[in-house]
């Protein structure tokens, strides 16, 4: 079991690149279905993320809205494979 990255400070800059962990919307969305190997690639993408953002600002909050969108954006991408 691989363990999320969120450390519970949660806010997007304007790339919805979650400044607290450093993931993407989408990686955040899907984290809880995800398997293994997605997991372990999303890991791997942090440190440079951290790097190349610094401390960034967090722009906006991530919301229950925001979530409940992009859930249904990706549900939508499954269906259409």
């Amino acid at each position: 079991m691989i363990h999320s990255p969120c450390v519970a400070k949660c806010g997007l800059n304007d790339e919805d690149i979650c400044m607290g962990c450093y993931r993407n919307i989408d990686e955040i969305v899907e984290w809880g279905n995800a398997d293994d190997a997605f997991k372990t690639k999303v890991l791997e993408l942090i440190p440079a993320r951290k790097i190349a953002l610094g401390k960034g600002e967090n722009c906006l909050k991530l919301t229950r809205d925001k979530w409940i969108e992009t859930e249904a954006r990706l549900q939508g991408d499954t269906e259409e494979v």
